[in-house]
């Protein structure tokens, strides 16, 4: 008798799971309910589609993202083959057409004769049968319940928030110039200058600004690394200085100088260069305190808002007393999760988890060895973080060279060099393991 395995949810851990899956011959059920109901924060019918950002992070295998995104390549992932074909300029950093980055995510599972798509909503759970959980950050109300039922957990939620995006066409070039950060990569990114005057007036009206009430949820969790800009700003007056406005390394070619008090950065969002993302502001901001407050930037005093920015509920379990190292349920071995409800945080790290958690489905299908999370390497120090039972109070998760092993060798230069040399350990430590696979 054949194996099925249920995943519930299309995101890009549900899509990377069914894809592992069939590459070992395993066939699955994949459950999404789009577009017969659609969440708070999704509009398209696409798999995998991206709601916060276009970014994929950094390509360099020096920043632990761009590490981890070459290992998940070792593994075929389908989110890199799509990145590839849906890739825009991004100075650093791997960014993508969103569309372009969906539709082809969502035809190579439609077009895979081990996968049947099912569009409805998922709603119970069998924990006699082989299940992958997929359902991301924006997991519907049903689900949740039976979700907490099955992990005893409570409050298994926070909030995240999205950045606005303008068009090109509004920006006032007059007073911005692109450049990247260092002179790192290509000059892609749109910086807006800001004067000391001009930033306090800024933040003075960011501070006081009003912003949207969240009435459905009982508490407000927001989690560090996607923070709201005014909430970061409450913070104090130089917070944003040292965050997303930081001026440090970025030199106007109109003058030759990075004399700047503030900085404003712009990544572009979709192929054809129409479309900006402001960096950084993920907000909670009502829509008319967004164009008011953002349109004091200089260069955006006209700028055209295609979308704005917006805050919505993210999911996520206790992983260290529901999961073990393989993204698979203590006490249901038939259930594995993925994507951010593990608590890990991101697109990419999103990504990964559906990539394991498929993988060792397949292996235990068959009745194979599982293929054992290495600290070396950054796909394996994720799920081996978020299961550690020795932590406290438990908060999701970015790669990071924080979670891998250090080098502990003296290494002769900076920062970089070390971590490159931990890059390179990771990769040919990955290559070593797949090949016994």
């Amino acid at each position: 008798m054949k194996m099925k395995v249920k995943i519930i949810g299309a995101g890009l851990a549900g899509c990377e799971a069914a894809w592992q899956l069939a590459k070992k011959g395993i066939e699955s059920e994949l459950y999404e309910m789009k577009p017969k109901k659609f969440s708070p924060a999704h509009k398209k019918e696409y798999f995998a589609e991206l709601v916060c950002s276009n970014s994929l992070k950094a390509e360099r295998i020096e920043n632990a993202c761009g590490l981890l995104k070459e290992e998940m390549r070792l593994f075929d992932s389908l989110m890199m083959q799509a990145a590839d074909i849906a890739k825009v300029p991004a100075g650093g950093a791997l960014a993508v057409d969103r569309d372009i980055f969906s539709e082809f995510i969502t035809d190579k599972i439609k077009n895979e004769p081990l996968i049947t798509v099912i569009n409805e909503e998922a709603e119970e759970i069998n924990t006699d049968e082989y299940t992958i959980i997929a359902t991301g950050p924006l997991t519907s109300d049903k689900l949740s319940k039976n979700i907490l039922k099955l992990t005893g957990e409570k409050n298994m939620y926070f909030y995240d928030a999205a950045a606005p995006v303008i068009t090109k066409e509004s920006i006032d070039f007059e007073k911005v110039f692109y450049a990247a950060r260092y002179n790192r990569g290509t000059a892609d990114y749109i910086n807006c200058p800001m004067n000391r005057e001009e930033y306090t007036q800024f933040y003075n009206a960011l501070i006081n600004a009003q912003t949207a009430e969240l009435k459905e949820f009982e508490e407000q969790k927001v989690f560090e690394g996607c923070m709201p800009v005014e909430v970061m700003a409450k913070r104090g007056y130089e917070t944003l200085l040292f965050g997303p406005l930081k001026p440090v390394g970025l030199v106007n070619p109109k003058t030759g100088k990075d004399d700047a008090y503030a900085v404003v950065q712009l990544r572009q969002d979709n192929r054809e260069a129409t479309l900006y993302n402001m960096v950084g502001f993920q907000t909670n901001l009502k829509w008319p305190e967004q164009k008011r407050v953002f349109s004091m930037i200089p260069g955006l005093e006209n700028a055209e808002f295609v979308r704005y920015g917006v805050m919505h509920r993210n999911t996520y379990i206790q992983a260290p007393k529901v999961l073990d190292r393989f993204y698979r349920m203590r006490e249901h071995e038939k259930i594995f999760f993925a994507v951010q409800i593990t608590g890990v945080e991101g697109y990419v790290e999103s990504a990964s988890s559906g990539i394991m958690a498929g993988f060792n489905m397949a292996r235990m299908i068959k009745g194979e060895k599982l293929f054992e999370p290495s600290s070396k390497t950054c796909i394996g120090a994720l799920p081996l973080y978020i299961t550690n039972e020795s932590i406290g109070n438990f908060q999701p998760m970015n790669a990071n060279f924080g979670i891998i092993d250090s080098w502990h060798e003296r290494v002769k230069g900076n920062k970089v060099e070390r971590y490159r040399l931990i890059a390179d350990r990771s990769l040919e430590c990955l290559k070593a393991s797949l090949s016994e696979f």
